[in-house]
């Protein structure tokens, strides 16, 4: 894989996330996915979609979940970097987000790590400051 094609479909990942087009986004990943998001393995009660995924239903499900939990006129997220080697890319941005349930917004930076084979997303490990999320989730209205 070439560093074009993985940026190429990196992009285009991004771009359906934005769009919030949740299958679409999911059809960019391959079956199975090594999935990882930087929670402990028990993940959170207050925090419904941090949960192990393996493949194309539990993505788009994964991203449902997220708009869910979330006021999508205010996701104020953005990317500064992506930086590209072969078939890896780093993802570098900010989440702004606002819970649905508590009004409450945070803020964290992130890192999402993804190996693209084939044209397919077969690694995505996202990094965040799952203590914010967790603050903002578990916050009384």
């Amino acid at each position: 894989m070439s560093s074009d094609d993985t940026r190429s479909t990196v992009e285009e990942l991004m771009r359906r996330m934005t769009e919030g087009d949740h299958d679409r986004t999911a059809e960019l990943f391959a079956e199975p996915v090594d999935w990882l998001l930087s929670w402990p393995d028990e993940g959170h009660p207050e925090v419904p979609w941090i949960r192990p995924r393996s493949g194309r239903t539990d993505v788009a499900d994964h991203f449902r979940s997220l708009e869910a939990h979330h006021v999508p006129e205010l996701n104020g997220t953005s990317v500064s970097h992506i930086l590209v080697d072969g078939a890896d890319a780093v993802v570098l941005g900010e989440i702004v987000q606002t819970v649905r349930s508590t009004g409450v917004a945070y803020t964290s930076p992130f890192a999402l790590r993804l190996t693209v084979t084939d044209g397919l997303i077969t690694r995505y490990h996202i990094y965040e400051d799952s203590l914010a999320v967790a603050r903002a989730l578990s916050a009384r209205p």
